[in-house]
Order: structure tokens, then C-alpha cells, then sequence
């Protein structure tokens, strides 16, 4: 038998956040979508407590075949340091498949740096800056992006007065989330003064930045972007949430909520939001993927930029790879679309930092 000339894919999954059990379902559906003929793969699952596995039970799953992966994955197997893992070598790749804070939020991206190896999605900037709100509102407002009119607080700098001056500029109800969070985890909708100064005690329980949001009626509309040099929009979907808002539960639970793919927008508005996530995504220098939500104000201020989500949910349910597969990308394809970005980015910062 000769050499494996497949490319190692290293998947990284688990993670410290609140988001742990998110990351776990996103890689058992990544996982059943890798091609084994293409690609060897080495699952890493990474436990609440930052240590890391080599995940056992999920290599066995694989052995079998790409169906016959749990739903959700339990890292279990031999604890490892991610130095015996991240080992340079010119035929792997890294997926880090970690969703929130000490996974998407750069950290991770900066141990891959310095361990050398290419990897999938934005750099330790761009992750860094997209998974801070305060700090991507700050981005996108200088670029030019409409967004909803918020405010950015630092735990030190909230007292007794801070609800009645939220709601004094935002208007009830309001939102109030975790500046560096995602799902919709620790995210409140306030419509008196004592549910907001409940919604930032939630809020600061997640983070000590938090941001505070007017409310839009309106609808919410995604774009899938993807790319590096010249990153390009998928069509665009929209959400209708099943409940109040798209929160935890009806992004991953109970699935209530619907997408529609495509979304119901005349051409020049389908353009303008897919212009708009190309935009957001260049100027927050993102990198490989990233899904861009916005709010719709038919009659109102147009498209308001929410956010941007550099490592979006791969599961039945999410619109990331819902978009691409009606853009006319399968989701095998979408994949191998990542890892190429990956190599391609990597071999030119290798150009440009050597001297």
C-alpha cells in the first residue's frame, strides 16, 4: 500500500464557552459532510475545562462511515496538549469548529499562528473584532454601514441610573446582550425599566461589556459570505422566528422558527444587502466565512447591519449552508471551498512575512 496522500483535516470542537454544546452538534454535522476518500481526519474535542481530547469515540463513528456520527459529541478519549496536535506539516489543515469566547473570538486563531499551520475561517483580527459587538459596532459605523442605534457599556461604568438612561436613547422595548457572545445566549428583550436592569444583570453574566439595542420591527434577512481576496455573497434568506425574538431555543431546540431560501426581496434590494455583507465582512477583515444578518425596514431606514458571525452552525437547521446549497454550493463542495481559502491564505502570508 502507498503513502496517504490525503490532506489531514484537524477538527477541533467542544470549547470553554457557553456555547460548548452548539459546537459539538455544528461538528457532528461537519464531520458526516467531509469526504473520507479526500481527506483523513483527526477529531479533537476540546472540554469545559480547556482540556484537550483526542476524541475516541467520534475517530470509531468515522470508521463506520459518515452516518454513523452521534448528534451531539461528548469529547471523550486520551487527553493530549495541543502541542502533540498542532504539529506543522505542508498536508494539514486545521477546522476549528468552536463557537464564542476562547474559540472564535481569536484566541484559538493566535495558538494556529504560532504553530504555523493553515486553518479555516478568519484570523485572529477579524475573529477578534466580530465576536466583540461593541468593538464591530465601532468598525461598521466608520465604514459607513447603517445599524441600529445602541450602546456599549463596560461593567464598571453601570449604576442605578443606567436603565432609566438606556431607555431614555433607545426607546422600549430594547435588547440587551453579552458583548462577546453568540446563539443568543445571555440576550434579553426589556420592555420596562425593571426588565432591563434585569436583562444586564443576565447580560453581565456572559461578559463584562455588554450592549444595548433599540428594537427593530422589522424583518431578518442573512447573507452567506464567502472568500478571502474577493469574498462573495450567497442569495440572501430570511428568518421568521418563532417566538418574541431568534433566540437559543429556536436556533438549536424546537426549531419553530422558519427559513426562507430565498428571501422575498425585489433585485436591487437582494443586491444592496449582498453589497452590504461584502462590505461588513471586508471591514472587519474577515477571512474564509462569515454570515451576515441584518434587520429589513421596508418603509423605514433600509437594511440595519445586526452582525457578523465568523464561525456560523453548520446543523440541518442553520441558514449558512442553507444559502450556499441554493447558491448553487453543496455543502461537500462548501467545505472543500474552506480548506482551499485556507491553504491559499496561508501560503501568501507565509510569502509575506518571509524575509
Amino acid at each position: 500500500m502507498g503513502p496517504d496522500t490525503r490532506l489531514h483535516l484537524i477538527v477541533l470542537f467542544g470549547g470553554q464557552s457557553a456555547e460548548h454544546d452548539v459546537s459539538c452538534v455544528t461538528a457532528a454535522h461537519v464531520l458526516r459532510a467531509i469526504d473520507p476518500a479526500r481527506y483523513r481526519i483527526t477529531p479533537i474535542g476540546i472540554g469545559r475545562d480547556g482540556t484537550w481530547m483526542r476524541s475516541a469515540s467520534t475517530a470509531a463513528a468515522l470508521a463506520e462511515g459518515p452516518g454513523a456520527l452521534p448528534g451531539t459529541l461528548d469529547p471523550e478519549g486520551d487527553v493530549v496538549a495541543p502541542s502533540e496536535v498542532l504539529v506543522p506539516a505542508a498536508d494539514t489543515v486545521v477546522v476549528p469548529l468552536l463557537h464564542g469566547p476562547l474559540g472564535e473570538d481569536g484566541t484559538v486563531q493566535g495558538l494556529l499562528e504560532l504553530a504555523g499551520l493553515p486553518y479555516v475561517g478568519s484570523g485572529v483580527l477579524g475573529s477578534a473584532l466580530c465576536m466583540d459587538k461593541v468593538a464591530a459596532k465601532s468598525m461598521t459605523a466608520h465604514a459607513g454601514i447603517p445599524q441600529p442605534r445602541h450602546v456599549g457599556l463596560r461593567a464598571d461604568a453601570i449604576g442605578p441610573t443606567t436603565p432609566d438612561a438606556l431607555v431614555a436613547e433607545l426607546g422600549l422595548p430594547l435588547f440587551v446582550k453579552p458583548a462577546n457572545m453568540g446563539s443568543s445566549i445571555g440576550v434579553s428583550k426589556a420592555a420596562s425599566i425593571e426588565e432591563v436592569r434585569r436583562a444586564i444583570e443576565v447580560a453581565l453574566g456572559y461578559d463584562e461589556w455588554i450592549v444595548a439595542e433599540e428594537a427593530i420591527r422589522g424583518r431578518e434577512i442573512e447573507v452567506a459570505v464567502l472568500g478571502d481576496l474577493e469574498p462573495r455573497a450567497s442569495l440572501a434568506g430570511e428568518i421568521i422566528p418563532g417566538g418574541e425574538f431568534y433566540d437559543y431555543a429556536d436556533k438549536y431546540l424546537d426549531e419553530r422558527s422558519q427559513a426562507i431560501v430565498p428571501a422575498d426581496l425585489t433585485a436591487s434590494q437582494s443586491a444592496e444587502v449582498q453589497s452590504l455583507a461584502v462590505r461588513a465582512f471586508t471591514a472587519l477583515r474577515c477571512s474564509g466565512l462569515a454570515r451576515v444578518d441584518f434587520f429589513f425596514e421596508a418603509d423605514g431606514r433600509g437594511f440595519l447591519l445586526n452582525e457578523v458571525n465568523t464561525m456560523p452552525g453548520f446543523t440541518p437547521i442553520s441558514m449558512y449552508p442553507k444559502l450556499w446549497v441554493a447558491s448553487g454550493l453543496p455543502y461537500p463542495a462548501l467545505i472543500d471551498e474552506l480548506v482551499r481559502l485556507a491553504l491559499g491564505r496561508h501560503a501568501r502570508q507565509r510569502r509575506n512575512t518571509s524575509r
